[in-house]
C-alpha cells in the first residue's frame, strides 16, 4: 500500500511537471503571435492615415489651382474700359429718357386739358352714380311690388315657388329673384292696362332692355382711354449745338457729365436733364445769335479768348480788376447783362471746339488775374460773381483742363492751403495754380508759350509776328547779348521784354566786312517798371551782319528775357 501510494504520488508529480512543461510554453506563443497582430492593426491605420494624407494633398493641389485661375479671372479693367461700360450705359439711359420726352417739361396749355379732362371725368362718374342710385331704387320699388302681388294677386302660386327656391342651389336662386322681380314690377304695370299674358312678355322684355343703358354709357370712358395710350415720337435734343445721340461727338458730351459726376449715370443723367432745362429757360440757342450791346467793348475788356497753350486748348482770360469800374457793375441789372454777354461768349467758345473724339481738345486753360481785385467787403459784387461761377460748373461741366489764378493776394494762399481741401473736390483741385504777382508769368509761361500770352500778361504780342519767343535768363549784377544775324541785306525787326524790367538796354549793329564801322541803333537807357512792357525795333541792313542787343542787369535778382526777330526783303534797293 505504501508502495502504491508512493508511486501515484511520483505519478501525480509527474503529471504535474509535465502540465507545467506543457502549459509554460503555451502562453508564450500566444505572446509571440499577439504581438505581430498589434502591430499589423497598428500598420493598417498608418497606412490609411499615409493615403488619406496623400489624398488630402492631391486635393490641396487643384484647390491651389482653383485659386489661381480665379485670382487670373478677376482682373481689374482698365480706366479706359470703365468709360466704356459707363458711356454705353449712360447712352441707354438717354435714349430712354429722349423716347419718354423726359427733356421736355409740360407746357402750361397741357394742363387747362388735363382739367377740362377731369371736369369731363367728373360729369361722367356723376352721371354713372345716378344711374346706380336709380338701379338700387328700383329693387326696392320690385320688392314692395312683390309684397303687394303676393299677398292681393295670387298667394297660392307663390307657395310652390318658394318651395322650389329653397330647393334650387343658391345661385340659381339669387338669379331666380331678380327674373322675379323684374317681372313683378312689369306684370303690375301690365295688369293695369291689359290682362293678356303675352303682354307681360313684351313687358318683361322691356325691363330687361331698361337695364342695359348704363352698360353702354360707360362705353365711352373706354374710348377716351385708348386715344391717351397713343405712342409717342422720341424726342430731339441738342446741347452746344450738338444733337444727342445722333454722331460721335455726341459721346465726347456725354463724357464730360460723367467724369463731373465721377461715373455715376444716375447723376450724370440728372445733371445733364437740368443743363438742358437750364439752356431753354435761358434760351441759349437764341442768345448765341443775338447782338453785342454797347457795353460790349467794355466787357472784352475783363474776359477774352487769345491763344493757345502748349497743348492746343484755347486761352480765356479773366481779369477782376475790371470789376472796380462802378459805371459798369453799378446795380443788378447790369450785372446781370454781363453776365448774359458771358454766357454769350462761353457758348461762342464752346461750338468752336472739336468733338469729334475724345483725344481731341474740346477744353479750356482759363487764367484768372486777381490783379486790383475788389476786397473782400463787397459782398454783393462776389456773391454775383459765385452766382457766376456755379452757374458755368453746373452746366458746362469739365470744359476746363487747367485754371491758372495769377497776382493772387498773400493773404489768400495761405487761407487756400488751409482750407482748400473743404472748398474744392480733389478733381478741381488737381486743376487749380496759384501764383502770387512775383511769380505769375513764369506760372504761365509754363503752360503756355510766350508769344500766345498777350502783353498785359507778360507775354509778347503780335504786332510783328515772326518765329517763336526765345527765352533767356539774366543773371545777376551780369550783363547778357543777343544776336540777331543779317546774312543779306534786308529790314530786321524785333521785339523784346523783360520781365521785372529795372535793366539797362542798348542796341548796335556790328558789320562782318572789314573795315566798317559799328552802328547805334539804340543808345543804352534803363528800363523801368513804368516804362513800355514790350520794346520793339527795327534796323534796314545794307550789308551783311547782326544785331547785338546787351542788357544789363545790375540788381540782386535775376531777370528772364523774352525775344524774337523776323527779317524782311527791302523794297527800296
Amino acid at each position: 500500500m505504501a508502495q502504491e501510494e508512493a508511486q501515484k504520488s511520483a505519478d501525480v508529480v509527474a503529471v504535474a511537471t509535465t502540465d507545467k512543461e506543457v502549459t509554460v510554453p503555451a502562453p508564450v506563443p500566444e505572446k509571440e503571435v499577439t504581438a505581430p497582430v498589434a502591430s499589423e492593426e497598428k500598420a493598417v491605420p498608418e497606412k490609411e492615415e499615409k493615403e488619406t494624407s496623400e489624398a488630402e494633398a492631391e486635393k490641396s493641389v487643384p484647390v491651389k489651382e482653383e485659386e489661381t485661375v480665379v485670382a487670373e479671372k478677376v482682373i481689374a479693367p482698365s480706366p479706359e474700359e470703365l468709360e466704356k461700360k459707363a458711356l454705353e450705359e449712360f447712352k441707354e439711359l438717354v435714349r430712354e429718357a429722349l423716347n419718354k420726352r423726359e427733356f421736355t417739361p409740360p407746357a402750361p396749355p397741357v394742363k387747362e386739358e388735363k382739367t377740362e379732362e377731369k371736369k369731363a371725368a367728373e360729369e361722367t362718374k356723376g352721371e354713372e352714380k345716378t344711374e346706380e342710385k336709380k338701379e338700387e331704387e328700383k329693387p326696392e320699388e320690385a320688392v314692395k311690388v312683390e309684397e303687394k302681388s303676393s299677398d292681393d294677386v295670387a298667394p297660392e302660386e307663390t307657395k310652390p315657388e318658394e318651395k322650389s327656391e329653397a330647393a334650387a342651389p343658391a345661385e340659381t336662386k339669387s338669379e331666380e329673384k331678380e327674373v322675379v322681380q323684374a317681372t313683378v314690377t312689369t306684370t303690375e304695370k301690365a295688369s293695369g292696362a291689359e290682362e293678356d299674358g303675352t303682354k307681360t312678355v313684351e313687358a318683361i322684355e322691356e325691363s330687361i332692355v331698361s337695364v342695359t343703358p348704363p352698360e353702354s354709357s360707360a362705353a365711352p370712358v373706354v374710348v377716351e382711354t385708348t386715344v391717351v395710350a397713343e405712342p409717342i415720337e422720341p424726342e430731339e435734343v441738342s446741347i452746344y449745338g450738338v444733337p444727342l445721340l445722333q454722331d460721335e461727338r455726341s459721346d465726347t458730351i456725354l463724357l464730360k457729365f460723367l467724369r463731373a459726376r465721377d461715373f455715376k449715370v444716375k447723376e450724370a443723367l440728372t445733371m445733364l436733364k437740368n443743363t438742358v432745362q437750364w439752356r431753354k429757360e435761358n434760351k441759349i440757342d437764341e442768345l448765341v445769335e443775338a447782338e453785342a450791346g454797347e457795353e460790349a467793348s467794355e466787357f472784352e475788356k475783363m474776359v477774352f479768348a487769345h491763344g493757345v497753350d502748349k497743348e492746343g486748348h484755347v486761352v480765356i482770360y479773366s481779369s477782376y480788376g475790371e470789376f472796380q469800374n462802378k459805371e459798369l457793375f453799378s446795380d443788378k441789372e447790369k450785372l446781370n447783362k454781363f453776365l448774359n454777354w458771358r454766357i454769350q461768349l462761353q457758348e461762342k467758345c464752346v461750338r468752336a471746339l472739336d468733338f469729334s473724339s475724345p483725344d481731341a481738345k474740346s477744353s479750356f486753360v482759363y487764367v484768372s488775374d486777381f490783379r486790383n481785385a475788389p476786397g473782400l467787403g463787397k459782398r454783393a459784387l462776389w456773391q454775383f460773381i459765385r452766382r457766376a461761377v456755379k452757374q458755368f460748373e453746373d452746366n458746362y461741366p469739365e470744359f476746363a483742363t487747367r485754371e491758372l489764378f495769377i497776382n493772387v493776394p498773400w493773404w489768400y494762399i495761405p487761407y487756400y492751403k488751409t482750407f482748400g481741401s473743404i472748398i474744392t473736390s480733389p478733381r478741381t483741385r488737381s486743376k487749380m495754380v496759384l501764383a502770387g504777382p512775383s511769380k505769375s508769368a513764369d506760372t504761365i509761361f509754363k503752360y503756355i508759350a510766350p508769344e500766345q500770352v498777350p502783353v498785359k500778361y507778360g507775354g509778347l504780342s503780335n504786332e510783328i509776328g515772326g518765329d517763336s519767343v526765345t527765352e533767356a535768363i539774366v543773371k545777376p549784377a551780369a550783363k547778357y547779348t543777343i544776336e540777331l544775324p543779317a546774312s543779306e541785306a534786308c529790314t530786321l525787326s524785333w521785339e523784346l521784354r523783360v520781365l521785372g524790367a529795372d535793366v539797362t538796354y542798348g542796341a548796335q549793329f556790328e558789320p562782318t566786312t572789314e573795315g566798317s564801322y559799328d552802328v547805334i541803333v539804340f543808345k543804352n537807357r534803363k528800363i523801368g517798371l513804368t516804362d513800355e512792357p514790350v520794346i520793339t525795333g527795327s534796323f534796314k541792313v545794307g550789308e551783311p551782319g547782326k544785331i547785338v542787343i546787351t542788357i544789363d542787369n545790375q540788381t540782386s535778382k535775376k531777370k528772364k528775357v523774352l525775344y524774337r526777330f523776323k527779317t524782311q526783303p527791302r523794297s527800296d534797293l
